[in-house]
């Protein structure tokens, strides 16, 4: 990860971090004086936010770490892996105001809010909704993984306060209709957001999961890459390419056929050409590993994976 782009995402992270701290605070008091209980649980969906937005500064801090001896395919997985913790806490979030939300209805702890808590709602929506728009344009400039399920998080919060906003709302228009019926709208609303965020959590996991098992990219994903390769001079043709996600870059695997009559040093340079090819022009790939073959036309160099011996074989 290079400095510029780690620099812009740890500055997203520390504005989803401050603007959290502040919803969540001003949502928690004015539930709390209005007695609002969805207006409550919407606090505490932004409070996880600040530790989701903690583990993507922990995440992007690991992922600019450069390849060591444990790690030779660098850290970028550590921005998955963050978003996985996200994705947790979105998961333990959901169950707490559901079961929150349920107790107080058993319990028969109902009654409208006051007024101004909408106000709280509202101003948490448009705040949510512009945070969401900056961090998922900056995630997907920066191919972050880690930023983007944050600010999908931002997005949650976003449908969750909505939710809040109607619950609330019935339960306030209840109060001024006299229709005690209606208090119930407050605590099922808690219990909406309880759903959309464990609905977001699951989500971010199970994708989180996918990239974190080393996903390779399909064939239509990688034709361009294959392309270029094949545009270098002196390969003959590219027997294989494969390229596997290493969190927000990828790391390429391709085996060439050049002419067998050339040196090894020769091919040498040739695999070289095309490393620095791929890597100069593409940005999200981080390593190549090439893998040469002598060129034998009509020979399988795919049927048994050892085509150097093959060759050796043949001209003796």
């Amino acid at each position: 990860m290079s400095d510029q782009r780690a620099s812009k995402a740890e500055f997203a992270a520390w504005v989803g971090i401050i603007g959290n701290l502040a919803l969540a605070a001003m949502k928690g008091t004015v539930g709390f004086f209005s007695g609002s209980k969805a207006l409550i649980a919407d606090a505490a969906h932004s409070a996880s936010d600040i530790l989701g937005s903690f583990a993507v500064l922990i995440g992007l801090k690991a992922a600019k770490k450069p390849p060591d001896k444990d790690h030779p395919y660098g850290h970028g997985k550590a921005e998955t892996i963050a978003a996985m913790i996200v994705a947790i806490l979105l998961l333990l979030v959901g169950y707490e105001i559901a079961s929150g939300a349920v107790m107080a209805m058993l319990r028969g702890d109902v009654a409208a809010p006051e007024w101004y808590a909408l106000i709280a709602i509202v101003i948490s929506i448009l705040v949510k909704e512009a945070m969401f728009q900056y961090k998922y344009r900056l995630g997907k400039k920066l191919s972050s993984q880690a930023l983007i399920a944050n600010a999908w998080e931002h997005r949650s919060d976003v449908y969750s306060s909505i939710a809040a906003l109607i619950g609330a709302g019935g339960a306030v228009l209840g109060g001024y209709i006299d229709l005690p019926a209606l208090y119930y709208l407050d605590p099922v609303a808690g219990i909406a957001v309880s759903l959309l965020i464990f609905r977001m959590g699951y989500k971010l996991f199970k994708e989180s999961l996918h990239t974190v098992l080393d996903h390779v990219l399909h064939e239509e994903e990688t034709a361009e890459l294959l392309k270029t390769a094949s545009m270098v001079k002196g390969v003959v043709a590219v027997d294989d390419l494969r390229a596997r996600e290493h969190g927000h870059y990828v790391i390429v695997d391709i085996k060439l056929s050049v002419n067998p009559h050339i040196s090894v040093l020769e091919g040498h340079e040739i695999g070289k050409a095309v490393k620095h090819r791929l890597m100069e022009q593409y940005d999200h790939v981080a390593d190549v590993f090439v893998h040469i073959n002598p060129f034998i036309p009509g020979y399988p160099y795919n049927d048994d994976g050892d085509s150097s011996k093959s060759f050796t074989a043949l001209i003796h």
